[in-house]
C-alpha cells in the first residue's frame, strides 16, 4: 500500500490575511445586519449608502425613480458623469445620484415575520405574520440603532468603483458624496482602502423591461400610460381602469390586489414559469392570459412624439398575444417583469455582452443580468474571498437567511472558519452550473434553504469547534417550526 511522501502537501484554503477594515455597500437589511455582525466581531466597518436612510427597498418615497429604457434587457454601462450635466437642479442630481427604491405605499412582507427576522432583534411583541412597510422599515432602523450601525454609515454616498490591482493587498473604493448647500449642492469624490468588501446592494435597482415588438413605440407615444412596476406608488391613478400587467411575480400580485379594490379590471399576461404566483392567489375577476407578442398603436400619420390622452380615453391600439388573442381598450400597461442584477462599481467583473454560458472563472455578472457567477455558497467571490456578497440568494426567508450569511462572512473574515481550497470551490461551482437548466433560477433556494443552512453550519461549526470558539446556533426552533409550514405551502402541499 502506498503512502504520501514527506514533501506532499494537502491544498489548503485561501489565506485571507489579517482583515481589520471592512466596507459594506448598502444599508438595506443585508447591509445593516452585515455591519452589525462585523462590528460585534471587532472589525472597523464603514457603510456606504447612496440614499439618506437605512432600509433599502422598505423605505417608501412618494417620488418614484426615473423611467428605465424600453427595452432594458441587460446590465447597463454606468454613466457616473451624468450627475455633472449642466443645467440639472439639485433635485434632479439627487434623483440620479441616489435613486428611490421600488417601495410602494401598500407594500407588505410576503414572508411571515416568524421566519423573516434577524438574530439581532425580535419583532415587537404581538406582530402579525404580515405587516406593512412602515413596520418593516422601523424594524431595520431599530437593528441599526441598537447595534451602533448608524454611526458607521456614510449617507448620500454612492460607490463608483471597487477594485484590487494586481499585487495590491487592499481593495480601493472610489465614492461620490452628494451634499446639499444653500446655493445648490456639491459632489465630493474620495478614495478609500479596505481589507475586505461586503456587497449588500440588493437586486431591485435596475428594472428589466422585455424586448417586446411595439412596446418602445407605445412607451414613446403614451409615456404616462406605460410604466415599470418600480414606478408604482399607489393604486389611486388606476381606479376603474383597465390594466394590462405583464409578469406573474409578487409585485404583479400586489398591484392587482390594490388596484382591483378600486374597481380596476386586471388582465395579467405572462410567460409560464414554475415560479408564477398561483392563479388562486389573484383577486377575483383577474384574467390571466398568454404572453404579449406585439403592441400595435393605431396609425397616426407623422406622429412620433408623445400623444397626450384625455382622461378616460383608452390607449389607441391593440395588443396581440402569443396565442393570437387580441386585446383592446387598455388604459394602462404595467411591466412587472422584475429586475436586472448589476454591480456597476465592479468594473470589468461585469460583462453585459457575455452570455452566461461563456462566463469565465473571474466574471461576476453576464448578459442574463441574474446570475452572480463565481460565488462560493452565494457569499464568497472565489478568486478573492475578501470580496463577499450578502443577499444574492432568491426565494428565501430574506432577513433570516441574509443575517445568517452575514454571520458566516464575519467568522470567515475573522479567520475562525476556513474556506475550502480554491480548486474545490471552483469545482463545486462548475457542478452547480452543470445542473442548471433554462427556466430555473440559479440562486433560488425554493423550499430548500434549511438544507443550505445545515451544510454551512456543518462546515463552519467544525472549524469553530477546532478554534475553541462558540458554534453558530443557526435558526432557532420557532424559525424551524414555522419554516416547515411555509415549506409545505411553497411545495403546494397546503393552500396559501
Amino acid at each position: 500500500m502506498g503512502s504520501l511522501s514527506s514533501d506532499s502537501k494537502v491544498e489548503s484554503g485561501p489565506d485571507l490575511g489579517n482583515i481589520k477594515d471592512v466596507a459594506v455597500i448598502g444599508a438595506g437589511i443585508s447591509g445593516v445586519v452585515s455591519a452589525a455582525h462585523l462590528l460585534r466581531a471587532g472589525f472597523n466597518v464603514t457603510v456606504f449608502e447612496r440614499t439618506g436612510v437605512v432600509g433599502g427597498v422598505w423605505d417608501y418615497e412618494p417620488q418614484p425613480d426615473r423611467d428605465p429604457p424600453f427595452p432594458n434587457v441587460r446590465p447597463p454601462s454606468p454613466n457616473w458623469a451624468e450627475v455633472e450635466k449642466e443645467g440639472l437642479s439639485s433635485n434632479e442630481v439627487a434623483l440620479i445620484h441616489g435613486p428611490p427604491n421600488p417601495c410602494y405605499a401598500g407594500l407588505k412582507n410576503n414572508i411571515p415575520t416568524p421566519i423573516m427576522r434577524s438574530s439581532l432583534l425580535q419583532w415587537p411583541e404581538g406582530s402579525e405574520d404580515l405587516v406593512d412597510q412602515k413596520v418593516v422599515h422601523q424594524y431595520i432602523k431599530d437593528i441599526a440603532h441598537i447595534h451602533n450601525v448608524y454611526e458607521k454609515i456614510s449617507f448620500h454616498t454612492r460607490v463608483e468603483s471597487v477594485s484590487k490591482p494586481d499585487g495590491d493587498d487592499k481593495w480601493t473604493i472610489v465614492t461620490s458624496t452628494l451634499t446639499r448647500t444653500k446655493s445648490g449642492h456639491t459632489l465630493t469624490k474620495r478614495t478609500w482602502k479596505f481589507d475586505a468588501v461586503v456587497v449588500a446592494s440588493g437586486h431591485y435597482h435596475i428594472p428589466f423591461v422585455p424586448d417586446v415588438p411595439g412596446l418602445p413605440t407605445w412607451k414613446r407615444l403614451f409615456s404616462d400610460r406605460v410604466t415599470h412596476s418600480k414606478q408604482y406608488r399607489t393604486p389611486v391613478p388606476f381606479s376603474n381602469k383597465t390594466i394590462l400587467i405583464i409578469g406573474a411575480g409578487v409585485s404583479a400580485l400586489d398591484i392587482a390586489k390594490e388596484t382591483s379594490h378600486l374597481g380596476a379590471k386586471i388582465i395579467q399576461s405572462r410567460r409560464e414559469s414554475k415560479y408564477d404566483v398561483l392563479v388562486s392567489r389573484l383577486p377575483e375577476g383577474v384574467e390571466r392570459v398568454a404572453m404579449v407578442a406585439e403592441f400595435i398603436p393605431d396609425t397616426v400619420d407623422g406622429e412620433s412624439k408623445s400623444q397626450p390622452l384625455e382622461p378616460g380615453q383608452a390607449i389607441p391600439g391593440k395588443v396581440v398575444l402569443e396565442d393570437g388573442k387580441v386585446l383592446e381598450g387598455i388604459d394602462h400597461v404595467i411591466i412587472a417583469t422584475g429586475y436586472i442584477t448589476s454591480y456597476p462599481f465592479l468594473g470589468d467583473l461585469e460583462q453585459p455582452l457575455t452570455p452566461w454560458e461563456d462566463a469565465d472563472e473571474k466574471v461576476l455578472i453576464t448578459s442574463d443580468g441574474y446570475i452572480t457567477h463565481n460565488l462560493h455558497k452565494d457569499i464568497f467571490y472565489i478568486p478573492d474571498p475578501t470580496l463577499a456578497f450578502i443577499g444574492v440568494s432568491h426565494l428565501v426567508s430574506t432577513f433570516s437567511l441574509f443575517d445568517f450569511q452575514a454571520q458566516v462572512a464575519a467568522k470567515v473574515f475573522a479567520g475562525q472558519a476556513q474556506l475550502p481550497p480554491k480548486s474545490i470551490m471552483q469545482e463545486e461551482h462548475r457542478e452547480r452550473k452543470a445542473r442548471f437548466r433554462p427556466g430555473d433560477r440559479f440562486h433560488s433556494m425554493f423550499a430548500a434553504e434549511d438544507a443550505y443552512i445545515d451544510k454551512i453550519l456543518n462546515w463552519v461549526n467544525r472549524d469553530l469547534t477546532k478554534a475553541g470558539v462558540d458554534p453558530l446556533p443557526g435558526m432557532d426552533e420557532v424559525w424551524k417550526r414555522n419554516y416547515k409550514v411555509f415549506q409545505q405551502r411553497l411545495k403546494g402541499t397546503s393552500d396559501s
